[in-house]
């Protein structure tokens, strides 16, 4: 159920990014009015929490494996500093 849960989070980022971008794309042309603007500024908004949430949480999730001196392999939380 986990896995369930995983790919309706992947698929609701990736609307809500596909909403941004349109969002984003729709008031860059300068087309819309004042409150048009405003209520797509503000959704934009909404979006933007959704998105950072999502991609916090999967952050979280994310491991690495790691070969140890005797050659075992182990997962370990994934560590910035540990990519240099």
């Amino acid at each position: 159920m986990a896995g369930q849960q995983d790919a309706t989070s992947i698929a609701d980022f990736e609307k809500s990014l596909d909403e941004l971008e349109t969002l984003v794309r729709n008031l860059e042309q300068g087309e819309l009015s004042l409150e048009q603007s405003l209520t797509a500024f503000e959704r934009g908004v909404k979006l933007t929490r959704a998105c950072q949430q999502a991609l916090k949480s999967a952050e979280q999730r994310v491991e690495q494996l790691v070969e140890k001196s005797d050659g075992a392999l182990e997962t370990r939380p994934f560590s910035p500093d540990d990519a240099d």
